[in-house]
């Protein structure tokens, strides 16, 4: 019972934040943004720097003895576990999902934020790693004024009211989302020609937080995506568990964070698109 109010505190405080960093990012988007790149597809402005700045000094200034992964910040990356294992807590943040849609003035963008609890860091001669849950989950997209968010088995939410995913059964008659990496965005075409002749539509928003959290409130029956980062799914996975729907990576194996990869769904389409990926040769 401690545990559960010590994370409804967490809750309401990462829900805070991610509204205050939200804001600001809704702020700056009135003026001319300054863009740079980070690879030649991979764009970074000043607002995703300000945001996570924000957020990871809330976070620190609350919790400090928690650990943090965040996009922007190279001194907490996901190849740092060896720092991380000793924390309770870790903090997944993505501090602008959809960069260019937010540079293009479109509305697909959000905040992402997700918790992981840590059970178990260890570390070997050749591998640093960590067991444990992820506990909180909050994804906010102030241009849509759309704040979802979940705490694990307490159910998901948007805008305080609750959740759930599609009941759709047959994959004909569904709408399917996915996204395209930037290094290499040849290697979902085989998954995308595929499904797209077995689906009633597929659909790319570009911003992996918020296609997770239509799968969680019934507008997409699935997505899925290659060539991912945990902050780009922490958020999103959990609101999806928690709306009733299933996560997993394209072969249907448990979910890694680190795994590039990821699966969801309303539950029932589950076996049969992984049925189809692993087929693909």
């Amino acid at each position: 019972m401690e545990i559960n109010q010590n994370q409804r505190k967490m809750l309401n405080f990462t829900l805070k934040i991610a509204k205050k960093a939200g804001d600001l990012l809704l702020e700056k988007s009135k003026n001319p943004l300054k863009i740079t790149k980070k690879s030649a597809r991979d764009l970074v402005t000043e607002a995703d720097k300000e945001a996570e700045e924000l957020i990871i000094k809330e976070i620190l200034k609350k919790y400090p003895n928690h650990g943090i992964i965040a996009e922007e910040s190279h001194t907490h990356t996901e190849n740092n576990l060896q720092k991380l294992k000793n924390a309770p807590y870790i903090w997944v943040i993505d501090p602008l999902d959809g960069t260019t849609n937010y540079t293009m003035g479109l509305q697909q963008y959000a905040v992402s934020i997700g918790v992981f609890k840590n059970t178990n860091g260890r570390s070997s001669k050749n591998f640093d790693y960590l067991e444990g849950d992820m506990v909180l989950g909050v994804v906010y997209a102030p241009a849509l004024k759309e704040l979802y968010h979940a705490q694990k088995g307490k159910g998901a939410y948007l805008n305080k009211k609750r959740i759930s995913v599609s009941d759709t059964s047959k994959l004909m008659d569904s709408v399917v989302a996915t996204g395209f990496p930037y290094k290499d965005k040849t290697v979902n075409l085989p998954y995308f020609s595929t499904i797209l002749d077995k689906c009633r539509g597929v659909r790319r928003f570009g911003a992996a937080s918020l296609d997770l959290c239509y799968v969680a409130k019934g507008c997409f029956d699935a997505y899925w995506e290659l060539g991912l980062k945990p902050w780009d799914i922490a958020g999103g996975a959990l609101i999806v568990e928690e709306a009733g729907g299933k996560v997993s990576d394209v072969n249907s194996k448990q979910l890694d964070l680190f795994g590039a990869d990821i699966l969801a769904t309303n539950k029932n389409l589950h076996p049969k698109i992984t049925k189809i990926f692993k087929s693909l040769p």
